[in-house]
């Protein structure tokens, strides 16, 4: 990938990086995003559904910038799998989450 294209991916991502920000701050409105019309009242959120977006927001936030830089040319081979390793992360994260009984 030139470094160009790279400059005009991460121009390009920058909303999406804004919304992880909203979604990881209010995570009831971002659940309710796009779908607010299907409700005459607004619905209850559970708590698991709070800390999972909550949860994927913040791992988006880090993992957006590691994918990116993962991308340059000229990058070592050990970086380049730290996606997969953050996919792991994540899939772990999410069964804990799930997995919890303390609702």
């Amino acid at each position: 990938m030139e470094i160009a294209q790279f400059i005009v991916l991460t121009i390009l991502l920058i909303p999406f990086y804004g919304l992880l920000i909203w979604s990881y701050f209010e995570p009831e409105e971002a659940l309710l995003f796009g779908n607010r019309w299907k409700y005459k009242e607004d619905p209850e959120s559970s708590e698991k559904m709070i800390r999972y977006t909550k949860f994927t927001s913040k791992w988006g936030m880090i993992g957006l910038p590691i994918l990116l830089i993962s991308l340059l040319p000229g990058i070592p081979l050990l970086i380049r799998f730290t996606p997969i390793v953050i996919l792991f992360i994540m899939i772990m994260g999410i069964l804990k989450i799930f997995a919890s009984e303390d609702e």
